[in-house]
């Protein structure tokens, strides 16, 4: 049998441009398309960024380089950075005026900025040497196989493709109330903003809500958070409720029930906002010097032109529906935040585009498990799970099939400056019929993040309560508070510890 290499194998017999054309230079779209070339493929990639209503564009890598995930954790780290200089003190470090201690809002900007452009330039020169054809175009479909990117010049450009990927994921949802548009920001605007944001109102409680009002708040511009319905939908509620009182122990205001109905320019530049309270009906304003709208993201389908390649399997958002990112059109396929009721987060994307590479061009078999897949809200005090939701679990089995583990904790380092411990909890839910298996963990404190993405490895190994609590635990660390849980919810006992070491 003769082995081929990847770089000479070659599945385009000419009647097609490219192999793989994908449309979104994102996470996932790059991943397939890199591990596609890999595998021997001629790629093209697609990706334009139309500018917010505030005129803010980026470069290419997608929402979580230039808009999410990285600058977010920038500020988030900023934020526990200032945090950390008036904790110094309690720990002998003699900081001069620490009553003076403020960030410096361009400088921050400017290195957050920076660091990102140094990822597109990367990400560039990483396609280019993969020898991956980059259209800086914005790409629609002209038929099943055709597709027509207009560029920045105005000019179209035609290429056909055997197969093609939707990784155009999406943008925030600006509110239809007066001034949303014309005076409004949202997290497209906030990491690169020209100026200090000042006080701050946040419209939405979602993750993206809740992180920036949490780092706009501890970086010293004061903020509020108009809540809808309930804070964090989709994640355990009293884990959400957990990271709230967090917040307004922190400064942070929240005002529940409440909607947007205006936001109106002044004459001294700030913003006057008002707001309803659907339960008590009561209409609120007040003067800020930021907006940002937090209200969630739509999928950016509609400017592909999907009725010409006959893609029908969208749902009432515009959002692809599939089980395994394909859709009713054999060669088209989706991955990302684009999907329809999957996770909207960048690992997902990019292993499930590596994955579908696979099976598409290599004769893979293996699929994107989107169960059990870790994530983390990085609010001032962070809030990491993987798993079911208390709620999710009683509602699949029922009360009397669930355990639920929990504690609160100390951490150590939270000790000498005295910070608020009352909010550090964590939980195990679990099965009651043997083997006992654990169905989700959640933790609130500090790096949760880096916490709960060990135990995520465990969980999808089928981890059982009797092998956490036989885990040798790592002291004196907050992770290893899980290998020490032994209270339970039905039992009603106090889950507060009665030292560091109980």
């Amino acid at each position: 049998m003769v082995l081929i290499n990847a770089t000479e194998r070659s599945f385009n017999d000419g009647t097609y441009d490219y192999d793989l054309a994908v449309i979104g230079g994102g996470s996932g779209g790059l991943a397939c398309a890199k591990e596609a070339v890999n595998l021997g493929a001629k790629v093209a990639v697609l990706d334009y960024v139309t500018p917010s209503p505030q005129g803010t564009k980026w470069g290419l890598g997608g929402t979580c380089v230039n808009v999410g995930c990285i600058p977010k954790k920038l500020m988030h780290q900023a934020a526990i950075l200032g945090e950390s200089i008036h904790e110094a003190v309690a720990y002998g470090w003699e900081v001069p005026s620490i009553e003076q201690v403020k960030i410096n809002w361009s400088s921050l900007t400017e290195a957050v900025q920076n660091h990102i452009k140094s990822v597109n330039w990367v990400t560039r020169v990483d396609l280019r040497e993969k020898k991956i054809e980059y259209i800086n175009g914005l790409g629609e479909f002209k038929d099943p196989h055709t597709l027509v990117a207009t560029l920045k010049n105005g000019n179209k450009k035609e290429l056909t493709a055997k197969n093609i990927l939707i990784a155009v994921g999406g943008r925030p949802h600006y509110p239809d109330i007066p001034g949303a548009k014309e005076y409004c920001i949202t997290s497209d605007d906030i990491f690169s903003l020209s100026h200090p944001p000042g006080k701050t109102l946040v419209v939405g409680a979602g993750y993206i809500g809740l992180e920036c009002a949490g780092f706009l708040n501890s970086l010293g511009f004061p903020a509020t958070v108009l809540v809808r319905s309930v804070p964090l939908r989709g994640f355990d509620q009293q884990m959400a409720g957990l990271v709230i009182s967090e917040m307004q122990e922190k400064g942070v205001v929240f005002q529940h029930k409440c909607i947007p109905l205006s936001v109106e320019k002044l004459e001294s530049g700030q913003l006057k906002a008002r707001w309803l309270n659907t339960e008590t009906q009561q209409q609120s304003e007040d003067v800020f010097d930021t907006v940002l709208l937090a209200t969630g993201r739509y999928a950016l389908t509609e400017q592909l032109n999907l009725k010409a390649a006959g893609v029908t399997t969208l749902d009432d958002h515009g959002k692809v529906v599939s089980s395994d990112e394909s859709t009713n059109v054999p060669h088209i396929f989706a991955v990302g935040d684009v999907l329809s009721a999957r996770p909207e987060l960048t690992p997902v994307a990019i292993h499930a585009g590596r994955l579908l590479a696979r099976r598409m061009l290599g004769g893979g078999k293996q699929h994107m498990d989107y169960d059990n897949v870790a994530t983390t809200v990085f609010t001032p005090l962070e809030y990491g799970c993987v798993g079911l939701s208390e709620e999710t679990a009683l509602e699949r089995y029922g009360a009397d099939n669930i355990e639920v583990y929990h504690a609160y904790y100390k951490p150590t380092e939270f000790f000498i400056p005295q910070k608020n411990i009352r909010n550090c909890y964590l939980k195990a839910v679990v099965r009651r019929e043997a083997p006992c298996q654990v169905l989700g963990l959640h933790f609130v404190g500090p790096a949760a993040g880096e916490v709960i993405q060990g135990f995520a490895a465990a969980i999808k190994c089928g981890l059982t309560m009797e092998q956490l609590m036989n885990t040798v635990g790592i002291h004196p660390t907050v992770a290893e508070e899980f290998t020490r849980l032994n209270i339970t919810k039905r039992s009603g006992k106090d889950p507060n510890p009665a030292s560091c070491c109980s």
